[in-house]
């Protein structure tokens, strides 16, 4: 049986030790073209990638990869990676970017994993058996109406619930966010640019769940991710379904 958990750390460790030197430096953020989503790829990003890929390979198993797509050796599982997620903030010296490591077995999700590189912080989720934050059990946080804390991606699509909430954050890094949201620092976590990517939320929005959140499509459906690495969707995460009546209704 493959201790999928301990896979997700040896690879984060291995990962950190590579890029960390990297922080904040002109090199990390070298553009070395275009990957297959049609984003630029960044030398960090192909350092961490090829550290994933070194290390997933042997094991036979199917990986979708944010910079190489979709590498398919006809297993019955598939590993969705996101070697550096919040790569611009990396780049930049901001403190909060992370590896998002999720595993699925046919079209289920089995496992996924954020390791927050700065705090060392890492979060996990098992179907059917919750969300953790270095191994201790973590829930959503209770909702307060009218006191909620969100981090909302827009293009001008529904900020009339600007006013509607007490705080909106943008952090860069939706795989970290939905980790946050878990652990219950946000109230609801929404990206409705159609941009989102699987490799950026397969692990978040297992931990998300897991830990008692509330995840869908822009229209209020359960989110179905698609395992490639250059389809996009929106995405709606929050606590509460008070709350994601609130986000609907602005986004109609």
């Amino acid at each position: 049986m493959i201790r999928w958990n301990e896979i997700a750390l040896e690879i984060a460790g291995k990962v950190e030790r590579e890029i960390m030197p990297l922080f904040g430096t002109p090199r990390a953020g070298e553009n070395l073209g275009k990957n297959v989503s049609g984003d630029v790829t960044k030398y960090v990003d192909k350092v961490a990638e090829d550290v994933i890929l070194s290390e997933l390979r042997p094991l036979g198993i199917n990986i979708v990869s944010e910079e190489r797509g979709l590498i398919d050796s006809g297993s019955d599982y598939t590993a969705v990676v996101d070697p550096v997620d919040g790569s611009y903030n990396f780049v930049s010296g901001i403190p909060l970017f992370s590896f998002s490591f999720a595993v699925f077995r046919g079209k289920k999700p089995v496992y996924g994993a954020i390791y927050e590189f700065v705090t060392k912080n890492f979060y996990e989720g098992i179907p059917g058996n919750g969300a953790f934050m270095n191994g201790r059990p973590i829930r959503v946080k209770k909702p307060e109406p009218g006191r909620e804390a969100l981090s909302f991606y827009t293009r001008g699509r529904g900020t009339g619930l600007i006013g509607k909430v007490k705080r909106v954050r943008v952090l860069g890094t939706i795989a970290l966010e939905l980790a946050y949201l878990a652990r219950g620092a946000l109230d609801g976590v929404l990206d409705v640019r159609n941009y989102v990517r699987t490799t950026d939320v397969a692990a978040g929005v297992l931990i998300a769940r897991e830990a008692g959140a509330i995840v869908t499509d822009e229209r209020g459906r359960e989110l179905r991710l698609r395992l490639d690495a250059s389809s996009k969707t929106n995405v709606i995460a929050v606590n509460d379904r008070l709350l994601l009546d609130k986000v609907l209704e602005e986004l109609r």
